[in-house]
């Protein structure tokens, strides 16, 4: 295969070359269920979700591994603000999440393991980490268990920081730490916490540390060396620089690619909620057509920072614009099915410049903003198929346009879409009084009466309907408000 990835351990875009043939290894990490996805979230799962799907099509078995961390300090301080069990809001805002997913056609994970179930790796993996030297059980009684990054040479190799400049880790009560910088694999039960939020260890009751959960479930599902692991840039420090100093350190290969996408800020600042500038993925897709809010997630790369604002003219703008790019495609797309078969295949004609333009840019580091570009070529000749009447044309590009739409996760016709926006009994009606309307006209203009015939023209337009003349007759397609 051709494609080269960004890859953040080596700071560079190399070959991407599966593990094992035909197949591929990912691992992302998942929220941690203290409260509803935001857009920033989000972006994530878009951005996987592409990568997924052009491996896909590229003929590729992927698997695709996304923890929930459903236990967390966060999770803890927030129910017992709220009166609720801790399991209970970790639980509420998972489905949230799914909920998420769905909305913006995301395709579920192949397995999403959440870390309350995989306490037993947790510890086997401490055990490993502990009896090696590379942690160690504070002495404060406290039972919690620290990595010792002086015990790790490699200790910055992903970030490309340097320990000494590092600030110290904030996970955990410093008192019980050889060196500041050292981070919690396990937390020691305290007082006042749940009892249901500890497990038996052999250094005490306690809960795990974040760093711990993913090297845990990463390494059960994909083995101990896997293709590509994946997040937020956010996530690079301390977050992945710790799962893999653990993970290394306990004799695992680990993951062969890191990828991370960028920020969506607000106002320049990580969209986070701590900060309170948040844009919830349920409330956006009220205001904003689903597809739109995918298109306008993806079609900047991935390495980009996207700016964002519900209250921002420039924002509402960019948003105003993505509705308008799937106006674009839904018409060109609604306009070819009615003249031609819907034939989706899974390989576009590959002699097509368009295609060959979108396959080099998906394979240059997931170049959405290049892939984009020749969507809306391919879409340009089709429309010109259209109107010259060339059914092998526009056969040929809905074949191509289709085949893109499903690897950006944007083809109206998939199934997620179609139930979202399915057209209810009257779609029948509507059809037969417009055929009629346009039979009409059509009468109108061959008797000459040109008043007649733009008469009837007028008022479909004011019904948002447009009428495109063509060598097989007039065709019409509904204008999105």
């Amino acid at each position: 295969m051709s494609l080269h990835l960004y890859d953040t351990a080596t700071r560079a875009v190399r070959p991407f070359v599966p593990l094992e043939d035909g197949k591929v290894s990912i691992y992302h990490c998942g929220l941690t269920v203290q409260g509803s996805p935001h857009i920033g979230h989000i972006r994530k799962e878009v951005v996987f979700d592409v990568l997924r799907r052009w491996l896909e099509h590229e003929g590729l078995e992927v698997t695709v591994v996304a923890n929930v961390t459903d236990i967390d300090d966060k999770i803890l301080s927030k129910s017992a603000e709220n009166g609720e069990e801790w399991w209970a809001l970790a639980y509420r805002f998972e489905r949230e999440l799914h909920d998420a997913y769905a909305a913006l056609g995301c395709i579920p994970p192949t397995y999403e393991p959440r870390a309350t179930g995989h306490i037993p790796e947790m510890v086997e993996l401490m055990t490993t980490l502990v009896e090696s030297g590379h942690a160690y059980v504070a002495e404060d009684n406290s039972g919690d268990v620290y990595f010792d990054v002086r015990k790790w040479p490699r200790y910055g190799e992903l970030s490309g920081m340097k320990l000494d400049e590092m600030e110290a880790a904030a996970d955990a009560d410093p008192r019980g730490k050889r060196d500041p910088r050292d981070f919690a694999l396990w937390k020691g039960h305290k007082q006042g916490e749940p009892d249901t939020a500890s497990w038996a260890t052999p250094w005490g009751r306690g809960r795990p540390g974040w760093h711990l959960e993913c090297s845990a479930m990463a390494s059960k599902y994909l083995g101990d060396t896997f293709d590509i692991h994946g997040g937020g840039i956010d996530l690079r420090f301390p977050h992945h620089e710790n799962e893999l100093a653990q993970s290394a350190a306990a004799g695992k290969g680990f993951a062969q690619y890191w990828m991370h996408n960028a920020w969506v800020t607000m106002a320049g600042e990580k969209m986070s909620k701590s900060l309170g500038n948040t844009a919830l993925v349920s409330e956006v897709t009220k205001s904003y057509d689903p597809r739109a809010v995918r298109y306008f997630l993806l079609a900047p790369h991935y390495r980009s920072t996207i700016e964002f604002s519900v209250s921002d003219e420039q924002t509402r703008g960019s948003l105003e614009e993505a509705e308008k790019a799937v106006e674009r495609i839904d018409s060109f797309v609604q306009r070819a099915l009615k003249l031609t078969e819907p034939t989706f295949h899974a390989h576009a004609p590959l002699q097509f410049p368009e295609w060959a333009a979108f396959a080099a840019a998906m394979d240059d580091d997931l170049s959405t903003p290049s892939a984009v570009a020749a969507l809306f070529e391919a879409i340009r000749h089709g429309n010109r198929a259209i109107t010259a009447g060339d059914e092998d044309g526009i056969r040929d590009y809905l074949c191509i346009v289709t085949s893109m739409l499903e690897v950006l996760g944007l083809n109206p016709g998939a199934p997620q879409w179609e139930s979202a926006g399915a057209s209810d009994d009257l779609t029948p009606v509507v059809d037969g009084l417009v055929a009629h309307l346009l039979e009409q006209r059509s009468t109108a203009r061959a008797a000459k009466d040109w008043s007649a015939a733009d008469a009837i023209r007028d008022t479909l337009a004011r019904l948002g309907l447009t009428i495109d003349d063509t060598p097989s007759g007039p065709r019409w397609n509904l204008e999105k408000n």
